[in-house]
């Protein structure tokens, strides 16, 4: 069994970046996490996760006040749930920021 995890810097700032840790075994993905953190008021905070607790692959979107909504990936493979939670982050990141800061 092999683990990864980086960090990958979203900004040159180094303000926003992506989390990432996998667990596999030859090419298949066992469980993983993807984050997305921004720092904010200089503390990182956690805004939108993808991850494998729980038993699911599923998708945490965190909310300012404190409160996660917690949705379901519909995926045949962990590999495909993780290759579309990195697309997500990096595509939407600033949309996510902007979402947490506003409260929504």
């Amino acid at each position: 069994m092999k683990e990864i995890q980086y960090i990958i810097y979203l900004t040159a700032e180094s303000t926003d970046r992506l989390r990432v840790y996998a667990q596999k075994e030859k090419s298949i993905i066992l469980e993983f996490v993807v984050q997305y953190e921004a720092r904010i008021s200089a503390k990182w905070r956690q805004i939108v996760r993808y991850d494998t607790a729980h038993g699911f692959a599923h998708k945490d979107i965190m909310k300012a006040d404190g409160e996660t909504i917690k949705l379901p990936l519909f995926f045949e493979t962990y590999n495909l749930a993780f290759t579309y939670a990195t697309i997500d982050l990096k595509a939407n990141w600033k949309k996510y920021r902007e979402n947490f800061e506003k409260g929504e």
